[in-house]
Parts: structure tokens; C-alpha cells; sequence
């Protein structure tokens, strides 16, 4: 299961640390989340209650998984890269992890479990499923990439603004599943991306102080306003510089990919379809 993971990605720096402990442990015999739970630490959920990864099976049926965590601090997990992935996330942005959770249980306890979320379960659930976290310098430079990102002006975004990239913007991934897609890499793979704007000190910081800083600001930001999923930016991962071969003018005028926004998108397409 593990053997296809490269964890000399860039995609994996948000994870390689805690994969780096829970992944010398995963010997024949030994689950998800016996592993996991070794690293576990003093991790809990909203309530305080230690947080455990337990077999699927333990979710009993009828209840939603997200209010069995809020319940009981228990984590069904199941042998798989999915729910791999979903434990390192727990390990390396506990505060952003639980808040989700605290969300997503405030939202089932008020609208019950149904076919539909709703705007801040939907939005809870795309940023624990596919987030990626987008920290720009607060200055000119960091305000031009986010503009050129937001108005899906890729070319501007990832050539012309290619230096910005390590200085003044760094890209964290936080969605599981986002992780597990990128097992097997293909160009299309895109995050709903939520971006925040860090002062100078932040760039000058370890990794793991940036890591404990960015999970700390997230989880107080999700705290304080919530989420819903007009919160994201489309971000397609393999365009960020220099985690990708081949990235030169082609590589982004691929439409199918690095799409323009919604209504110049759909009018060429339209007006495709007349040509024909």
C-alpha cells in the first residue's frame, strides 16, 4: 500500500514529518490505526477526549462519522490510503482537524443527516476532503498572486510571478484525499485552496513552526467565521512551480486544465460548439 508513495514530493512536506514516524511502524499485522495511534499523543477532539483510531467497524450504524469523533474522540479508520492519509493530516494539523469536526458535528446536531449538507457541513467537508493552504507575504508581491490566482490568470500566476513562489508563497496541502489522488500524479488534479496572508516573520521560521503557526491561525479563523465553499480558490497542483516537469507556455494552455473563469470558460465552449 505504502510502496507507491514518493515522500520526496513537495505535495508530502505537510505530512512527511508525521508519515516519518507512523509509516516505520506499519510492519505486517499491524493496521492503519494501531500505527497511528502510537503517534496519537495528546491529541483529542472538541470535548477533550482523546482522540483513538479505531477499525470501521466500531462506527455504529446510523451515526454519521464526523459525530462519532465529536462524540467519542474515536476515529473509524480503514486499511487504506485514504484513511493513511487522514491520520497523518491528524497528526500535523490537530487544531485545523478538530475545529472541522467541531463544525461538521454543529451542523449534523442542527440539520440532521441528510442528502444535503449544506453550505458550512459542504464547506467542512471539501476543505477536510481537497483543502490546500495558500500563505502569501502580506505585500505587493503576495496581493498580485492572489489577484492573478483568483481572476484564473494562470500564466501570470505561475510564469511571470514564477519567483514569488518560496519567497513570498508557499503551498500547503491539508486534504487527504487531495494527498491520496497524488499517489498517481495527473495534471488535472485541482484544490480548493484557501489563501492567507502571513507577515515577513512567518517566511523566516522553521517548518515546523510555520506548520504549528499555520494550523493555529486556520483552526482560529474556521473558530471565528465558520466556513462555506465560496471560502476556496481553485488551485491546479501540478501548475505550482517547480513541482511539475514540462511547465513552460503549453503546459498552461491546456483549458481542460488551467481553466479561465466560469463565464469566459463556458462562452468558449459555446461559441466552440457553433463553430462546429
Amino acid at each position: 500500500m505504502l510502496a507507491a508513495i514518493d515522500w520526496s514530493r513537495p505535495w508530502y512536506d505537510a505530512v512527511r514529518a508525521a508519515a516519518g514516524r507512523v509509516v516505520p511502524a506499519m510492519q505486517p499485522g499491524v493496521s492503519v490505526a494501531l500505527a497511528l495511534n502510537r503517534q496519537a499523543g495528546a491529541l483529542c477532539n472538541r470535548r477533550g477526549q482523546a482522540l483513538t483510531f479505531v477499525a470501521q467497524a466500531a462506527l455504529p450504524a446510523g451515526l454519521a462519522y464526523e459525530e462519532f469523533i465529536a462524540a467519542t474522540g474515536c476515529v473509524p479508520t480503514r486499511d487504506n490510503l485514504h484513511d493513511f492519509f487522514n491520520g497523518l493530516v491528524w497528526l500535523s494539523f490537530p487544531l485545523i482537524k478538530r475545529q472541522l469536526n467541531a463544525l461538521q458535528a454543529a451542523q449534523i446536531a442542527q440539520a440532521g443527516v441528510g442528502k444535503a449538507r449544506g453550505a458550512a457541513r459542504d464547506g467542512a467537508t471539501i476543505f477536510d476532503e481537497n483543502a490546500a493552504l495558500l500563505v502569501l507575504r502580506d505585500g505587493p508581491a503576495g496581493h498580485a498572486l492572489d489577484a492573478a490566482l483568483r481572476r484564473h490568470d494562470w500564466r501570470d500566476a505561475f510564469m511571470v510571478r514564477r519567483a514569488s513562489f518560496g519567497p513570498d508563497a508557499e503551498l500547503w496541502l491539508f486534504g487527504h484525499a487531495l494527498m491520496e489522488k497524488l499517489v498517481a500524479p495527473y495534471k488535472a488534479i485541482t484544490a480548493h485552496t484557501r489563501v492567507l496572508f502571513a507577515e515577513d516573520q512567518f517566511f523566516t521560521l522553521e517548518h515546523a513552526a510555520r506548520q504549528a503557526w499555520l494550523d493555529e491561525r486556520v483552526a482560529g479563523d474556521l473558530a471565528a467565521n465558520g466556513i462555506c465553499t465560496s471560502d476556496f480558490t481553485p488551485l491546479p497542483v501540478l501548475g505550482v512551480p517547480h513541482w511539475w516537469t514540462g511547465q513552460d507556455d503549453d503546459f498552461y494552455a491546456d483549458v481542460a486544465v488551467f481553466r479561465p473563469p466560469r463565464k469566459l470558460f463556458n462562452q468558449q465552449i459555446k461559441e466552440k460548439s457553433h463553430a462546429q
